[in-house]
């Protein structure tokens, strides 16, 4: 119990940064002196080699990684425009964004659309990395996203599954 509302505090702390943040007006410090130090940080060129890039390729753009993995279920890209305003805020662990993700993208690509995993499991017999990244579906349920990567960390296939048939309420996790 002790830890779900550790969980809810942070999402509400989220919530009352991201109010406090207005596209076209907030600065880079702005985004900083709210959420901090960033994951990582993506240049314009970075991010143009996705399949929207929008806002985040735009010449002199960046984009700020704000990620909430392992226990949280949401990741943070936030790009800053090239008159060091905030241009977009998106929350990128959405079924819309896993539907992006195709064979033959690189891990590279996956890691700027969804942020840092929540954990990396490599199964070497089957030659296989797995990328997991916990997040809600629509309304409230929580569900583990998984991307498979081949020996050349190029993605072979994608699926969902509700989290608790991975980690049953009550066992070990």
């Amino acid at each position: 119990m002790g830890l779900l509302s550790i969980f809810l505090g942070l999402a509400g702390c989220d919530q009352q940064r991201i109010k406090e943040l207005e596209e076209g007006v907030a600065t880079e410090a702005d985004v900083r002196a709210r959420f901090g130090q960033p994951e990582n940080i993506w240049e314009a060129r970075d991010m143009a080699s996705l399949p929207m890039p929008g806002p985040a390729a735009e010449p002199g753009a960046r984009t700020l990684e704000y990620n909430r993995q392992p226990a949280g279920q949401v990741n943070y890209m936030i790009t800053i425009g090239p008159d060091g305003r905030m241009s977009a805020l998106r929350q990128v662990l959405t079924p819309q964004n896993f539907a992006q993700v195709l064979p033959g993208m690189s891990m590279e690509q996956v890691r700027k659309m969804l942020g840092k995993p929540m954990k990396i499991t490599p199964y070497a017999l089957k030659r296989e990395t797995h990328y997991d990244w916990r997040y809600l579906s629509p309304p409230s349920t929580p569900r583990i996203f998984t991307v498979v990567f081949d020996p050349d960390l190029r993605v072979v296939r994608t699926g969902s599954v509700d989290e608790e048939s991975v980690n049953p309420l009550g066992g070990n996790r």
